[in-house]
């Protein structure tokens, strides 16, 4: 099915996209509730941020990296494309660990004590920093694969 940003992507990439999109604004809106120290709306925020991304990741992202992009990078490991892609998706990986497992820290006692932290800020801050990036490494390769939203795109 055909996307709906004007490129030559499909729907679901398109999908994705905008939903990424979406959640990188919650993102920024949970760092301001955080910053106002209203810490139950902050983590309500953050953890609907991480559960969506989830749903995401397992319908949309996992399954064209296992189809698209593992196939390319064993291929053409020097295509830019490729690299931007699978460093997305590695890092990607990492923030959603780390995502889940902040919020295992901070919202549950199911995690052992000697396996919490305890510099809350500096865990959350290299989170967001980290958020950010795969943030931008997933527009980058939208625009890798499928150009620019909006802009017609030379023949490929």
């Amino acid at each position: 099915m055909k996307g709906f940003l004007g490129t030559p992507a499909s729907f679901s990439a398109d999908l994705n996209l905008t939903v990424q999109v979406a959640l990188a604004m919650a993102l920024m809106a949970g760092a301001l509730l955080a910053r106002a120290k209203r810490y139950r709306a902050h983590g309500a925020c953050m953890v609907a941020v991480l559960l969506l991304n989830l749903v995401m990741i397992a319908l949309v992202m996992s399954p064209s990296f296992y189809e698209l992009v593992l196939p390319r990078l064993v291929r053409h490991p020097e295509r830019r494309s490729v690299v931007v892609a699978a460093v997305h998706g590695a890092l990607g990986l990492v923030a959603e660990l780390l995502g889940l497992y902040i919020a295992m820290v901070a919202g549950t006692d199911r995690i052992p004590v000697r396996w919490r932290f305890k510099n809350w800020r500096a865990w959350m801050r290299a989170e967001f920093v980290i958020w950010w990036a795969v943030v931008l490494l997933g527009i980058a390769t939208y625009i890798e694969w499928y150009g620019v939203p909006g802009v017609p795109t030379r023949a490929r």
